[in-house]
């Protein structure tokens, strides 16, 4: 998965620069933001990724040893110059033509240079056929001229004999373009492995302690805060609390440490590659400072979470803490949505703060429950494909389950409960996501008003068909979404109604938190808390497969 070094690096002017131009190409490519963090790839040694974070300097600074003084200056008399000799004609470069790219390129889908053997986690045969590396590199190829949003983007200049891996080359297949204020144009450029994304999106599973961090840099000095903590997890079980501030890994000072051994351990002890690891974090909490043992597990996280009904004064209001839309979270959402519907609930507060995204047909599902048949079979969604794809149907807001498979998973064809409002309250910061973002924006394509109580969100209007090769998912911008009016620029997030932090001091749920709190306000008086608090700009560490827009391959 994410290489880990680069989150943890040294100096954040130095080595923002040095990653990128010092690192090779096979590794840049895992570099994508802000997840090259999470996991280093399979086969690439952490000591290695450190080591090229460490280097001094990419090739000197300051100026040229051979720059003479200017005008006014002081020196040595100058020599006599020498008669300039005859220049010799310029040998014409060496053009090389660009790679051919294969119509056919779906004959050389799963032919590996190293095929899997067995079956997968669903019981079927691995399609895995032999191969080599250059079948692999022209089917990632072919696909990419077919599917890619910017396939006309893709530099001419980018050679398979260049690579030494497939994943290497696929990093480097997207668009150099950027945008209007300077980002890169294609952001959400990256790959899983196929077993670390079944387990991811199937099932909400991946290994670790159930502990998502928020963070203000990944330099010194670094300020982490325990933002999710699931439930029975292990850093639950620990007495792990939201809030809670990291100070030392395996007894290594997490906040100043900048050595390369340093950094190597806080990597390893913040994300366990198996099952079973042992380590320690030292955790401040207010005045105390203490110890946590923690034994790495594979964790399934709850999707949905403190679904309850607030009574307030003004009526009864639902409320949902939703973080993931995964397959696990189709059952969840929708035992929510007829518990509130049974309780009466008049309005609505969805807890997306920390909400990346995912199944789009989720994303339709949700935006249903909270309209209901007045908006049964309208557009929610318009996928916009690249000028080689024709355009597919709407996607409606569905009113029934399409039947994910999970662990406990809808009926596919079940009706969906539904509250009927026209009116809903979102809870977002910078980690709220695409298909998150989805939701506001197909609601308020139908007129529904979507007040956004916290933050700025993260701005990514585009999505993907993953696609699995060779035992790799590839994660490759295919199309961009749209509401009913036609209305999908928001690369740069949607602005919130009301600007509030984000409370870390309390459980999210808890009606005094300080979103839900001024959610609630906003509802009753139309007015917004007023602070003179400067807030501290802060983002979720986690993996950037949970902040994508996901279409089921047909």
């Amino acid at each position: 998965m994410r290489p880990v070094a680069a989150a943890l690096s040294h100096s954040a002017n130095c080595y923002s620069w040095m990653v990128f131009l010092c690192m090779p190409a096979s590794i840049i490519g895992r570099m994508t933001s802000p997840l090259a963090l999470l996991r280093r790839p399979a086969g690439i040694a952490l000591s290695t990724l450190v080591a090229s974070l460490a280097l001094s300097a990419c090739g000197g600074g300051g100026g040229s040893a051979g720059t003479s003084a200017g005008a006014g200056s002081s020196g040595t008399a100058p020599t006599t110059p020498t008669t300039p000799t005859t220049p010799t004609t310029p040998t014409t470069p060496v053009v090389t033509a660009p790679d051919p790219i294969p119509a056919d390129f779906t004959s050389y889908q799963n032919l590996c240079a190293a095929p899997r053997t067995g079956v997968d986690a669903g019981g079927l045969a691995f399609p895995d056929r032999q191969g080599t590396l250059l079948d692999e590199m022209k089917f990632l190829r072919g696909w990419a001229d077919r599917y890619y949003l910017w396939y006309s983007e893709i530099p001419s200049s980018v050679r398979m004999a260049d690579y030494t891996t497939a994943i290497g080359y696929f990093g480097a297949l997207k668009t150099p373009g950027l945008t209007a204020s300077g980002k890169a144009k294609d952001r959400f450029h990256f790959t899983y492995t196929t077993a670390e994304w079944d387990a991811l999106n199937t099932a909400g599973e991946e290994v670790g302690y159930g502990l998502t961090w928020s963070r203000n840099a990944t330099t010194p000095p670094r300020t982490w805060l325990a933002a999710i903590v699931e439930p029975d997890s292990p850093a639950a079980k620990a007495g792990v609390q939201r809030g809670d501030m990291l100070v030392a890994v395996d007894g290594v000072d997490f906040v100043e440490t900048g050595t390369t051994a340093g950094v190597a351990t806080l990597n390893a002890g913040l994300f366990p590659e198996a099952a079973g690891e042992a380590h320690r974090l030292t955790i401040r909490r207010g005045a105390s400072t203490f110890d946590v043992n923690l034994n790495a597990a594979v964790v399934a996280s709850a999707s949905v979470k403190n679904a309850k009904v607030l009574d307030t004064a003004n009526g009864k209001v639902g409320y949902l803490t939703f973080d993931d839309f995964n397959a696990v979270a189709e059952k969840q959402l929708i035992d929510a949505f007829a518990m509130f519907k049974a309780q009466g609930v008049t309005d609505l507060v969805i807890d997306m703060r920390y909400n990346g995204g995912g199944l789009l047909y989720i994303a339709a599902e949700l935006a249903y429950m909270v309209t209901g048949p007045a908006t049964a079979g309208k557009t929610f969604e318009q996928l916009q494909y690249n000028d080689k794809t024709a355009p597919d149907a709407p996607i409606p807001f569905r009113n029934s389950a399409y039947g994910f498979a999970s662990p406990n998973p809808a009926r596919a064809g079940q009706a969906l409960p539904y509250l009927g409002l026209n009116r809903v309250t979102v809870l977002a910061t910078s980690g709220t996501c695409s298909a998150s973002e989805a939701v506001i924006n197909g609601l308020r394509g139908v007129d529904v008003q979507v007040d956004v109580i916290g933050g700025q969100t993260c701005g990514k209007p585009y999505g993907f068909t993953p696609v699995d090769n060779c035992g790799t998912t590839y994660f490759s911008i295919e199309f961009q979404g749209v509401n009913a009016k036609g209305f999908g620029d928001f690369a740069d997030g949607f602005a919130p109604t009301c600007a509030v932090s984000d409370d870390l001091s309390r459980a999210q749920g808890d009606p005094a938190e300080g979103m839900l709190a001024a959610a609630l306000n906003y509802r009753a008086s139309g007015t917004c808390p007023v602070s003179r608090a400067k807030a501290v700009n802060m983002e979720l560490v986690r993996p950037q497969a949970k902040e994508i827009a996901i279409l089921p391959r047909k």
